[in-house]
């Protein structure tokens, strides 16, 4: 603040001294000899003073010092004294001129500096009044040092405070440069891309990582709209920043693709609003190349496909491998001579026995290898979970002493999926809680809303569609809940282990969540939550396709 105000002092007191001057020459002719020479010596003072402060605060850039300031005051409350001798002392119209070297002096100065050219400017008022001007005028002027005194006072502690303020700012403005100066920095030297676009679609900023891996200049993308640009390299991240500016929403964790170099590459991205009230939006994107993550995620994925290929191969082998052993020891045995008519018969009938239970081994595990959402539709799922019941009781592995109770609401529950790989889930399930409740067991299905169980006090899944089926059996162990959806776990004598798995893969193709809990019933309680779909556009129910009826047929038959 002190250097722009000393340039309107230097230019104030050049101008004031030059207008002295010319007034003085221009009535050269009734003006005194002192005077004009008076007027002439101080113009000259004031260029010889205020030409060298300039050059040396303006030109070299040097801080001024407190000497430096009390000189430039001094000498304008003596150059003032001149102008208002000249201008006729005591009844001078220019006598007011003090007051702004003081108030200068009080913008440039502490309070002590302020008080001692007040008391010189006061001193040098007096002193040309009594000594050199009209004694007789003297006494009408004695107020004005009062006046020079009181506004002293006043300036004085207002610039003490104007000068505490501009020091904080200055602090705060120089802190600001030095965070500026950090965080270009910092976001120059990030691997990681960032840029901002402004709500126009024009770029903001952008950091030399963001450069590099788009493979565009910031400079050249100043005056073009950056979207259209960055869509011929990586349309994802356009479409991301796009979407951000258009519904004030941010993208996170998102993987585009982007060509450079003739190659392709990988980008996660997420995308940052910023609101600046009228002045609209700004979204910021953070990227970075996860082409060599992603590869990684990849190989990963695909060993963990393998492992679990080989994991399921290692077990169906080892299913296989018994029945294969019983065969063979059988076949073995017939192809000895002097067997009984009873022991060929009977051996007979195990090889058929075992070759049957090979058979349904190997299809119920096509079947579960072959678990695949197909033709996506609105599906009734009462009309399902019915169909798969009214089938589990004509099953030959249930008792006809088993007791089913089937719990289905009048009022359509939809769903959107396969209806012919949702009849498999309920189907299988249904079938094993009857297997494992015995033929003088109980069975409960029970198929409902998550909105009405919470409108009950019983359930916070509002919008999804819940499937529970009790049994009144021995229940799942608890070291074993974690893997009984497992390929090949089982408890029951002569199950392929494949029925829970069937139905854990279908639920999950259809975005849903099964899990196993302590019947009230004494067994074990399964629950499938699957998300609530939107009837079709006719009314007509859709509770099974024929595909379901060719299946449910066969499967009864079995």
């Amino acid at each position: 603040m002190a250097i722009g105000l000393l340039r309107w002092v230097y230019v104030i007191r050049v101008t004031v001294a030059a207008g002295i001057l010319v007034g003085a020459l221009l009535v050269w002719g009734s003006a005194r000899p002192e005077h004009t020479f008076a007027a002439t010596v101080a113009f000259l003072a004031s260029l010889a003073l205020s030409a060298p402060s300039y050059w040396l605060t303006h030109v070299r850039s040097r801080q001024p010092a407190w000497s430096f300031l009390y000189s430039q005051s001094l000498f304008d409350a003596l150059l003032v004294t001149v102008v208002v001798d000249l201008t006729g002392g005591g009844t001078s119209p220019l006598t007011p001129l003090y007051i702004p070297v003081i108030t200068v002096a009080a913008l440039l100065l502490p309070i002590p500096g302020v008080f001692v050219v007040a008391a010189v400017a006061i001193g040098l008022f007096l002193g040309d009044v009594l000594l050199i001007g009209d004694p007789e005028l003297a006494a009408g002027t004695l107020v004005l040092p009062f006046l020079f005194a009181l506004v002293a006072i006043v300036t004085g502690i207002l610039g003490a405070r104007l000068r505490q303020a501009g020091m904080v700012i200055g602090e705060v403005q120089s802190e600001l440069r030095q965070l500026r100066v950090d965080t270009g920095d910092i976001l120059g030297h990030l691997s990681t891309g960032l840029l901002t676009v402004d709500e126009s679609g024009r770029l903001a900023y952008m950091n030399r990582a963001a450069e590099t891996l788009l493979g565009l200049s910031a400079a050249s993308l100043r005056d073009d709209p950056i979207l259209t640009r960055i869509a011929d390299v990586a349309p994802g991240l356009s479409r991301a920043v796009r979407h951000s500016l258009d519904t004030g929403h941010p993208v996170l964790r998102s993987k585009v693709q982007a060509k450079r170099g003739g190659s392709d590459k990988v980008l996660g991205l997420s995308t940052a609003v910023l609101d600046r009230g009228d002045a609209g939006h700004t979204v910021t994107v953070i990227f970075q190349d996860i082409t060599d993550a992603a590869r990684i995620e990849a190989l990963n994925r695909r060993n963990e496909r393998l492992e679990a290929v080989a994991a399921l191969s290692a077990s169906l082998a080892h299913e296989i491998k018994n029945p294969l052993a019983s065969i063979r020891s059988s076949v073995e045995q017939l192809g000895k001579r002097g067997l009984e008519q009873a022991d060929q018969e009977l051996l007979s009938a195990l090889v058929l026995a075992e070759s049957d239970r090979l058979s349904r081994l190997l299809t119920d595990f096509i079947e579960f290898a072959r678990i695949r959402s197909g033709e996506v539709a609105p599906v009734e799922l009462g009309g399902v979970v019915r169909t798969a019941v009214a089938l589990v009781r004509e099953h030959p592995d249930v008792g006809s002493g088993l007791t089913i109770d089937l719990e289905v609401p009048g009022t359509p529950l939809w769903v959107s999926g396969d209806a012919d790989l949702l009849h498999r889930a309920v189907f299988n399930l249904a079938l094993n809680a009857g297997q494992f409740a015995g033929s003088t067991g109980r069975v409960r299905v029970r198929l409902e809303s998550a909105s009405a169980r919470a409108a009950a006090g019983r359930g916070p899944l509002d919008g999804t569609v819940r499937l529970t089926v009790d049994d009144s059996g021995p229940g799942v162990p608890e070291s074993e809940s974690e893997r009984i959806f497992d390929p090949f776990v089982t408890s029951r004598a002569g199950g392929s282990g494949l029925g829970l798995s069937v139905v854990h893969r279908a639920v999950e193709a259809h975005q849903g969540a099964v899990v196993v809990e302590r019947s009230d019933l004494g067994g074990a309680r399964f629950v499938i939550y699957m998300p609530g779909g939107t009837p079709p556009v006719s009314d007509a129910p859709r509770a099974a396709t024929p595909v379901v009826r060719e299946r449910a047929i066969k499967e009864a038959h079995a």
